[in-house]
């Protein structure tokens, strides 16, 4: 269940994913008082992020937090947490609340019930979750079986995982499926005819595991709007 939206340039899809981000949070503050907001890290969101911080919004009512995160300080270069410190919490954005997943622990399998804990202050459903995705197919560090190594303890919450990649750096916190679909939004967000690519091969039946981003695109309980670019 997707709605393609393709830009003709970065700028336009930038614009466009921060302007459907807002109404979906202004709604949100109507409704209840207060807004939800789960966006992704890396370099592909931070002018969309430029965009989102700028807008007029009554942020001291909204909430964000990530979709995932590597297992490291947010002072750390790899950090998500520090990506939206540093490209979203910023200009009017500077008054939103900011929930990081990451904890200081060794692993995050010790830290998931502390993680979710504070989680748990966040209005549910979300307003909008903004996901990414990869040339493997993995979206948030939900990644293809082959490139999981097995999880020292099989500790788990409803909300969040905790990830071994063996093709990526540093261990990972996730969202579980079940928990980035309970929105009102839903964005896929990405560039680039390599993952246009992956998006038709996702797009086939097949397992959630060869291509995690199935759990995204083959599902019915909320429409996924997938924002692209070349």
């Amino acid at each position: 269940m997707i709605e393609l939206q393709r830009f003709a340039d970065t700028a336009a899809l930038d614009a466009a994913l921060a302007e459907a981000i807002v109404q979906s949070l202004r709604e949100g503050i109507y409704q209840r008082g207060a807004a939800s907001l789960v966006v992704s890290g890396g370099r592909t969101p931070r002018g969309m992020f430029a965009r989102l911080a700028a807008a007029p919004l009554a942020w001291d009512r909204v909430t964000i937090t990530l979709a995932d995160d590597r297992w490291v300080p947010e002072d750390h270069p790899d950090s998500n947490g520090r990506s939206v410190r540093e490209a979203l919490l910023r200009d009017n954005a500077t008054q939103a609340r900011f929930v990081p997943l990451y904890r200081d622990a060794a692993e995050p399998w010790s830290a998931l019930a502390a993680s979710a804990a504070a989680l748990a202050a966040l209005p549910r459903p979300f307003d909008a979750v903004v996901l990414g995705m990869g040339e493997d197919g993995h979206t948030a560090s939900l990644f293809p079986a082959a490139d999981t190594a097995p999880a020292p303890c099989d500790a788990t919450t409803p909300d969040l995982i905790g990830v071994r990649p063996t093709r990526a750096p540093h261990d990972r916190i996730s969202m579980t499926p079940p928990a980035l679909l309970n929105t009102r939004l839903l964005a896929l967000h990405f560039t680039g005819t390599a993952k246009w690519s992956v998006l038709c091969e996702a797009l086939k039946p097949g397992p959630l595991d060869q291509y995690p981003i199935r759990n995204v695109l083959q599902q019915e309980e909320v429409p996924c709007r997938v924002f692209w670019t070349t």
